[in-house]
């Protein structure tokens, strides 16, 4: 007899819209058969590849989501879309011009678009959104584009997600690369130069060059390149596209893209072992605990580091 989770899967592995949907809402609200659901849908993981599209607001991230997308479907190829923007006008906050380019897609059936909530994530993806993502990987999603806001130095989490990390400037962010430099300047597989027909382009491919040569870089090593677009008109998409695929080759060709999935698999196991933690650690007797020893530690009776160390010990005797 199956189970829920297994009825659930199987649905989800032959791409039933409402289920996979039904699934990342039950993973969004913590409930309890989402794990289970994952557990299952996990050994068809693994074949969709993942790309991560950031960069700072307005620099029409959405707008050249939607282009890739179509370009991608022309070549017959189904994609799914996570979007953590809170400005993205999939999330529904933005203009009526913008709404009716994403209908293009959104009424596609090899295309499948879910707005998310970065969930108090500092690096703008929750571990929320990355199971969603192995959800339409396990329904056969062969494309998988996470849009997120770029928020410079905090915006790590997408290279942990995606297997290509393309980060969007315009001209206008010139004057302001070299502060973005220790974060999003760091995760980019390569720069897509959007609204490159705007005054400033030429200073800003500038300065993106100049932290680039800056960068230690072996001989073997991936060197990103900078990719002028204006994805209002479709220009560049096709650059971008095939910018995707030698950097997807060039994983493939030094082994690294497994590598680069072990690693971040590591990472995200860590992440979920430490929340499994946390949340027994914090079980309501000691949270009681906690709120009770407060006082002694506000007038001095005790300190932080006695309080924590007794909880510590008590949740390690309860093992």
């Amino acid at each position: 007899m199956h189970t829920i989770s297994e009825n659930m899967s199987e649905k989800v592995f032959n791409n039933d819209k409402k289920s996979v949907s039904r699934i990342i809402s039950k993973i969004e609200t913590g409930n309890s058969n989402s794990i289970e659901i994952l557990k299952e849908l996990h050994k068809n993981t693994g074949r969709a590849y993942r790309i991560g599209i950031t960069g700072p607001p307005g620099a029409g991230k959405s707008t050249l989501t939607n282009q890739i997308t179509k370009y991608y479907r022309q070549q017959n190829k189904t994609v799914g879309i996570i979007a953590v923007d809170p400005t993205s006008p999939f999330t529904g906050g933005a203009l009526l011009g913008d709404r009716v380019r994403m209908s293009e897609i959104g009424c596609d059936d090899g295309v499948f678009i879910r707005s998310m909530a970065t969930r108090g994530s500092f690096g703008g993806l929750s571990r929320k959104t990355i199971d969603a993502a192995d959800v339409l990987d396990a329904a056969g999603y062969e494309i998988i584009i996470f849009e997120t806001v770029g928020v410079g130095q905090s915006e790590l989490d997408i290279a942990k997600a995606a297997d290509t990390t393309i980060v969007v400037l315009i001209p206008e962010s010139g004057d302001s690369i070299q502060a973005m430099k220790a974060g999003l300047m760091e995760i980019a597989d390569f720069f897509v130069l959007n609204k490159s027909d705007r005054q400033g382009a030429d200073t800003a491919i500038t300065a993106i060059r100049t932290i680039l040569m800056f960068k230690n870089h072996s001989d073997k090593d991936w060197k990103p390149t900078i990719i002028k677009a204006i994805a209002s008109e479709n220009g560049g998409t096709k650059d971008i596209v095939d910018e995707i695929e030698r950097h997807k080759n060039y994983l493939l060709n030094n082994e690294m893209l497994q590598k680069n999935r072990q690693k971040n698999y590591k990472v995200r196991i860590k992440e979920i072992v430490e929340e499994l933690i946390k949340d027994e650690l914090w079980k309501d007797h000691r949270d009681k605990s906690l709120e009770e020893s407060i006082v002694k530690v506000t007038i001095g009776e005790t300190s932080p580091y006695q309080v924590a160390e007794t909880l510590f010990r008590e949740f390690k005797s309860s093992i």
